[in-house]
């Protein structure tokens, strides 16, 4: 019976522990061994009672609910070095009794909020050496209260979940070195009284905000250990934001200033306290004076200076500061807008640039010019109609006969440039103090505002970007009821529209041809009256030097055999042979290059200037052979 028995047992072990795995049994405690084996997913029957579970250094890609399925008795599972992109969520759900998690080594981008749902008594988790740019904030909610160590180093963040960290009572050790972080939130380590250790080593640090975890340990009562902090690797600006950081007393390491240029390169300990120093804030420039009208929009600026960058604020003519709202925008660089001003908007703006080594003001006046309609609600036509946008909530109870199906705002007569805007006068409403026009096209996304008075319901624009779709919207501004209340704006409709395409280049192009065809047959024919008035003088010329002297041939040669030269016989004189006919081309002699028009025709003229000269120089020098060499010259 030995034999059988003994089938039986190894039977029983080999459906308990993995095929690839070693399962150990120690101390009544079960422990499966799974690293290096190759595995591509978690075993599906691994031993529900496993206390240790070790999965380490195999090509595990996703995690899932299933995999850990009923196996509350874990206690310690490693995933470490693995391909892991993906974790389920709740994919711990079931392990409520884990103390220790290793997921380092892996692919990991981000964890969502119900990534890590489970380990309500999770007290080491490792999460070093992935690629995590992104932490839900509520990842680690589940457990805040028990968790001692945790390690995000080596990993893309830039934000880490401050909340969910700074709530870690029983945090011992902090690892977020080698990431991208870049600033920290003052108070972010305020409540972790059991942090010994914080390592920000390699990051994008300028500067640390004062913290009371950093000064721990010199009051012996409060804690006997020191904190240990690791900050260098950073780009620290060492200024008077620093000080405090260097008056700690603390042994000396490697961290080093970047900046300013003066402390570069220097280590951050061996600099005195009073080389850490901060230049106060300099208004470089700013408005002075700006002048709107009524219903336009107000951009005040002011820019400063200073070491560290002044924090900008604002404060109105009613010496209250100036906050973001429906109407009125203050940007961290300095500038404040308000979009549609009133009369209640004039007067004096402070602007005040602040940092920790002292503050400067500068004053902006801003004067809010009337409209000539302005306050002349009670005019007629001075009320817009009732907006496309309300007519569809609207029924006919509601007012006196049915609303009109056309729309409130239209736009007609849509050229490459230009469109007419128009609306109706609509039913009485609140009393209308101007109209303002808002329309942007594709091309550039920039608002554009145009301020119409009340009388008017229609307004051309005007330059326009052809063939481009505008989006449009009108306005009407209400009068303010007291001196101080503000501007009431209401929205009466929107359109769209689209312009015409711009004029295509070909008939610019004919023109342009035309034209210089024209100017081509002007100038030939220019051309053509002064060679007949040449060839007249040069006619009348030979007419007059045949009556005196008779033209005759000279330097005339004949080809012989070698006999004596024959003696020349006189001719009777002949007329001299035909000047070829010129053709349209402007044939202008050699031109061995390509001219231009201009300079072809420039050439034409000096040469008929040459000719006529010569011909009149033959006229009148009449002398015996060389007056007729010169008049042959002269003939082109």
């Amino acid at each position: 019976m030995a034999p059988p028995l003994l089938l039986l047992l190894l039977a029983s072990g080999a459906a308990a522990c993995p095929l690839p795995c070693v399962c150990q049994n120690l101390s009544e405690s079960l422990s499966t061994l799974c690293a290096h084996r190759g595995l591509l997913f978690v075993p599906p029957n691994v031993d529900r009672r496993t206390v240790e579970l070790r999965l380490a250094d195999n090509f595990i890609q996703a995690l899932g609910p299933p995999d850990f399925r009923n196996m509350t008795g874990l206690v310690d599972l490693t995933l470490s070095r693995n391909a892991i992109t993906r974790i389920g969520a709740r994919a711990f759900g079931d392990l409520e009794s884990l103390r220790s998690l290793h997921l380092d080594g892996n692919r990991l981008v981000e964890l969502g909020s119900g990534s890590l749902r489970g380990p309500v008594n999770l007290q080491h988790l490792i999460l070093s050496g992935n690629q995590l740019g992104r932490i839900a904030p509520g990842a680690f909610d589940d457990f805040l209260d028990s968790l001692e160590d945790l390690d995000l180093s080596y990993n893309n963040l830039r934000q880490v979940p401050w909340a969910g960290i700074g709530a870690m009572p029983a945090l011992h050790t902090l690892n977020l070195d080698h990431n991208l972080i870049d600033a920290l939130p003052p108070g972010a380590f305020a409540q972790l009284g059991q942090l010994s250790r914080l390592d920000l080593t390699s990051n994008r640090l300028a500067t640390l905000a004062p913290d009371p975890l950093f000064s721990r340990g010199r009051d012996a009562e409060a804690s006997p250990a020191p904190l240990v902090l690791s900050f260098s690797g950073n780009p620290l600006h060492c200024n008077c934001e620093l000080l405090w950081l260097r008056r700690l007393a603390r042994p000396d390491d490697l961290e080093t200033c970047a900046s300013p240029p003066g402390l570069a390169g220097r280590y951050f300990w061996a600099v005195p306290e009073g080389e850490f120093s901060c230049e106060p804030p300099l208004i470089a420039r700013h408005t002075q004076r700006l002048w709107v009208l009524e219903g336009q929009r107000a951009t005040l600026r002011c820019r400063a200076l200073g070491d560290p960058a002044p924090t900008m604020h604002w404060v109105g003519p009613d010496d209250r500061l100036v906050g973001n709202s429906s109407r009125a925008w203050a940007f961290p660089n300095g500038t404040l807008e308000i979009g549609v001003t009133g009369a209640g908007d004039a007067g004096g703006y402070t602007c005040i640039a602040t940092n920790p080594a002292g503050e400067a003001t500068a004053r902006v006046e801003l004067r809010v010019l009337a409209l000539p309609h302005g306050g002349n609600a009670s005019a007629e036509g001075g009320r817009p109609g009732p907006s496309d946008i309300a007519a569809s909530a609207r029924t006919a109870a509601e007012g006196e006969g049915t609303l009109e199906s056309e729309p409130a705002v239209q736009v007609t007569e849509v050229t490459a440039t230009s469109g007419l805007v128009s609306w109706g006068p609509g039913r009485p409403a609140d009393p209308v103090w101007m109209f303002q026009i808002q329309y942007n096209s594709s091309e550039d996304e920039t608002l554009i505002y145009r301020i119409v008075p009340a009388s008017s319901h229609h307004f051309l624009l005007k330059h326009l970007v052809p063939g481009a779709d505008y989006d449009l919207c009108l306005l009407a501004l209400s009068p303010a009821t007291g001196p101080s209340d503000l501007t009431a704006t209401r929205l009466l409709g929107c359109a769209h529209f689209s312009t015409l395409p711009a004029t295509p280049l070909c008939h610019a192009l004919q023109a342009h041809v035309l034209g210089g065809t024209l100017t081509v047959a002007v100038g030939g024919v220019l051309v053509a009256a002064l060679l007949v008035f040449t060839v007249a003088l040069l006619v009348r010329g030979r007419g007059a030097g045949n009556g005196r002297l008779p033209l005759k041939l000279s330097h005339v040669q004949s080809q012989t055999n070698g006999g004596p030269s024959p003696t020349p016989k006189s001719h009777p004189p002949r007329s001299p042979p035909p000047r070829p006919q010129r053709s349209c081309s402007l044939d202008l002699g050699d031109t061995g290059g390509c001219y231009g028009y201009a300079r072809r025709l420039g050439g034409a003229w000096a040469r008929r200037s040459h000719s006529v000269h010569g011909g009149l120089l033959g006229a009148g020098c009449r002398g015996a052979g060389g007056s007729a060499e010169r008049l042959e010259e002269s003939v082109v």
